[in-house]
């Protein structure tokens, strides 16, 4: 199965991400969203990314602008119909995908193959939105996109084993190491690193040590680049708690309870980094 163009769905951190680290490995991609201020956005992330690489000189100018001539701006999902894979990196939240992936299945070529960057999500309910339930799969990137180089690969129930080898194929490409994972709540990224964070902010919750002191633990002691209730910000606070109701939701086990003081901030719109304000304040 060749595949040429590549859709990403969503142009927000993830998505520009996932749009650029295509571009750069030859792919067209055509970066779609809602509206023209969102792809804006996502287009100026990318600039700036490879900007970065060309001030520390490891791109050249010209290498640059041929990356950006191949992505192709979009508002529009009927041009699904040019895709030969289509990766949505929509916001993490199971109606709004499911929404996305019967749109997706009603506009895209019977060849293509349609992925989602689902962090937590049942890869086999987001399939069953559409007439081609064997073409579906997880392609979960870490972020940053552009430097992180683990892709997860979710098959979900009906997925075939030529469309696993397709995009095991295309994470190569990409100069990313693929690992097969099973459809489970979290997979194993963030049933492993979101119940960390959790307890983290539990230690917090729970008078045990101030959120400095927590972070400095597990940089120090674990050798963790950054602290859990840091990443967590980073990752945004929402996000974690989104994760932790799936993952409490999924296996009906109290150990995924999110803490209270995650509820509370998430109320209080402290969603981290992104909003100035989470366990830390940014500005």
């Amino acid at each position: 199965m060749e595949i040429k163009t590549v859709m990403v769905v969503g142009a927000g951190q993830m998505g520009s991400g996932i749009a650029q680290v295509h571009a750069q490995a030859g792919f067209y991609v055509i970066l779609l969203d809602v509206n023209e201020q969102a792809v804006t956005k996502g287009i100026a992330g990318i600039e700036k990314n490879l900007q970065r690489q060309v001030d520390k000189g490891r791109l050249e100018e010209e290498g640059k602008t041929k990356i950006l001539s191949r992505i192709e701006r979009s508002i529009d999902i009927t041009n699904a119909k040019k895709a030969d894979l289509i990766i949505e990196a929509a916001v993490e939240n199971m109606e709004i995908k499911t929404k996305i992936f019967t749109q997706l299945d009603e506009q895209a070529p019977s060849h293509a193959i349609l992925a989602t960057n689902t962090s937590s999500l049942p890869i086999t309910e987001i399939a069953a939105a559409t007439k081609r339930p064997e073409q579906v799969i997880g392609m979960h990137f870490m972020n940053p996109v552009p430097v992180m180089k683990l892709v997860e690969i979710i098959r979900g129930l009906q997925t075939s084993d030529v469309v696993y080898e397709a995009i095991s194929a295309v994470s190569e490409t990409l100069g990313k190491t693929a690992v097969e994972v099973n459809d489970f709540p979290g997979f194993v990224s963030n049933r492993i690193l979101m119940p960390m964070i959790n307890e983290a902010i539990y230690t917090v919750y729970e008078g045990v040590a101030t959120k400095e002191a927590v972070d400095e633990v597990m940089k120090l002691g674990m050798n963790h680049p950054m602290g859990p209730l840091t990443l967590a910000d980073f990752i945004g606070l929402d996000t974690c708690l989104y994760i932790m109701e799936t993952l409490h939701e999924g296996f009906g086990d109290d150990k995924y309870r999110p803490c209270p003081l995650l509820r509370k901030y998430v109320k209080a719109g402290w969603l981290g980094k992104k909003t100035g304000r989470g366990f830390y304040e940014y500005n």
